[in-house]
């Protein structure tokens, strides 16, 4: 049991530094979000950062973390 509590934890600590990181690039980057992709550091393409405002990963990175949600 110890380890399932563990594990969740962890993910959530994670999640949450994410989105604090994330709210950080987007006070800093304003509407179009940060032209840096928080997971991998490539350059986000200028047209994704405009048909998506605030996104803070390139396409890739973002297909990875929601198959891993």
């Amino acid at each position: 049991m110890g380890d399932i509590i563990d594990r969740a934890a962890k993910y959530t600590d994670a999640e949450i530094r994410h989105g604090i990181r994330r709210a950080q690039q987007q006070a800093s980057a304003g509407n179009k979000g940060s032209a840096e992709c928080a997971d991998c550091g490539e350059d986000i393409p200028e047209a994704r950062r405009c048909a998506v405002p605030g996104c803070t990963r390139c396409v890739a990175c973002q297909e990875a973390h929601e198959k891993n949600k």
